[in-house]
């Protein structure tokens, strides 16, 4: 079968190449030039064709381009004219242009020709400089947000030495220059020890073939020389060959100053929302006792009456009976008072909308290192495309943020290195709704806690009041769905809810 390209013509491809181009006989003589050389240099195809080439030549340059065409015949071999040197060639209308030249020798039917190619020099300048300008707003853009690359291979090393990076790090200008090794990724800076499983455990999801690629974590480095300690944030992405990571690409910018911004407004929140817990039991405490304390006053005074009358020898049943049924009465009064101020408290109705459960799940992530909760890494399985749920946004956001930060407490309190927690979104077929776990790999809870963990003023922590999960069950409950605990949990400890799908 012959092959497409041999029923082309020599011109058809001659013309369709982009740069100008002209064949030459050894003799000098023009024999064929392409349309993109005949647009160039202004010259129809029989205008040009049996012309000397040296008529494209400037005058001032003919005698000494004569002597190079005639070395270049004597030995031809394909290479690049112009390099370093300023050629020039002549149009038509005696314009000079700036060119550079490649010369390729070509044989046909025993006669010699050269393929001479014309690139100009103005072109490749502008090019030149749109790349000077690029890389300089580059640098200016990485030096402005303070941004500093890596480039590591498969096994996590230093495709290069990266001065900058290392400097960065904190190492010592004389072994920098030491350095002509790869470099360990993990032994060069010294990374605080409370965030070394977080880093690497970002790094071995972002390497695993399995996995997105992406490298997304925050962690604190200690300088070696000055005993400094920063925060950086580091981003990139894994690249792949054969289910194999063989680079870590990305870049590294310092944010300290901005976790000390975030630790201020954190501690701020943290006092706001204490107070305001406080205030708001106290006034519920006022005015729970407001509703029942005349209520009980009475029942109080009923009772004295009701034992005065037991201590006579002739008892008055009249008496002792009104007495009792003032008890009651009164003790049925404080009841319904209750009750007619909780429905105060819960009173208006609930808004629910389509939800985004996927989205709702990475903002609880933001809300609860906004909290101060950001010593751990997350480990999302989310399930793509899933339907949309309905629920109370607000509401949902605090059933995960309650779970997420009782997780990281329950691993801050263990002392657990590698704090990682994982967030499952799933559908769940059984029941027809959206099915979320989050799962730390904490202490995890033995029996008998488990048995009490959703009993309000039921707590493990020091400083708790045991009300977050029993109001997080209530809430997963109000919105339609369920929140327990996993009882066969193998690793730490984990929690499931469930949301309806929207209609």
């Amino acid at each position: 079968m012959a092959h497409p390209l041999q029923s082309l013509s020599f011109q058809s491809l001659f013309d369709a190449v982009a740069d100008a181009m002209l064949l030459i006989t050894d003799t000098g003589i023009i024999t064929e030039a392409n349309a993109a050389a005949l647009s160039l240099l202004g010259y129809t195809a029989k205008e040009i064709a049996g012309l000397k080439v040296e008529v494209l030549v400037p005058e001032r340059y003919r005698a000494q381009h004569l002597k190079h065409r005639t070395k270049f015949i004597r030995n031809p071999e394909k290479r690049p004219m112009g390099s370093g040197n300023e050629l020039s060639v002549l149009t038509k209308d005696g314009k000079e242009l700036e060119v550079d030249i490649g010369l390729s020798p070509i044989s046909y039917q025993e006669k010699s020709y050269t393929l001479v190619t014309f690139y100009t020099v103005a072109k490749r300048k502008s090019v030149e400089q749109a790349l000077r300008i690029s890389e300089e707003s580059l640098r200016l853009a990485k030096k402005a947000a303070g941004l500093v690359a890596f480039d590591f291979d498969a096994d996590l090393k230093m495709r290069d030495t990266n001065e900058q990076l290392l400097a960065y790090w904190g190492a010592e200008q004389a072994n920098i220059e030491q350095k002509s090794e790869k470099i360990d990724i993990v032994a060069v800076p010294i990374i605080h020890p409370e965030d070394s499983a977080i880093r690497a455990s970002a790094i071995r999801h972002a390497t695993d073939p399995g996995g997105n690629g992406e490298l997304k974590v925050e962690y604190r480095i200690i300088n070696p020389v000055t005993g400094d300690l920063r925060w950086v944030s580091a981003t990139g992405r894994a690249h792949f060959r054969d289910g194999h990571a063989t680079r870590l690409l990305g870049v590294v910018r310092d944010i300290t100053e901005q976790k000390i911004l975030e630790k201020k407004l954190q501690d701020q929140h943290a006092e706001t929302e204490t107070l305001f817990a406080k205030e708001v039991a106290t006034q519920t405490a006022s005015a729970i006792a407001h509703e029942i304390n005349q209520p009980l006053t009475a029942i109080s005074a009923y009772s004295e009456v009701a034992l005065h009358a037991l201590k006579q020898k002739v008892i008055d049943s009249v008496s002792l009976k009104r007495a009792l049924e003032g008890c009651v009465a009164q003790a049925q009064r404080a009841g319904s008072s209750l009750h007619e101020l909780l429905s105060f408290l819960h009173k208006g109705e609930m808004t629910r909308e389509q939800l985004d459960v996927n989205n709702v799940v990475k903002e609880a992530l933001v809300i609860a290192k906004s909290y101060g909760y950001s010593d751990f890494h997350p480990v999302l399985e989310l399930e793509s495309n899933i339907k949309p749920v309905l629920g109370n946004k607000t509401q949902v956001l605090k059933i995960l943020v309650n779970l997420l930060r009782n997780a990281v407490e329950a691993m801050r309190e263990a002392e657990i290195a590698s704090s990682e927690i994982s967030i499952t979104v799933r559908t769940n077929a059984n029941i027809n709704m959206a099915h979320v776990s989050v799962q730390d790999v904490g202490p995890g809870l033995n029996y008998e806690v488990a048995k009490h963990i959703f009993e309000p003023f039921f707590t493990t922590k020091p400083k708790g009041i045991g009300m977050g999960l029993a109001i997080s069950r209530s809430l997963a409950e109000a919105n339609g769905g369920q929140l327990w605990l996993d009882p066969d949990a193998k690793l730490g400890a984990t929690f499931h809810f469930t949301l309806p799908f929207a209609p």
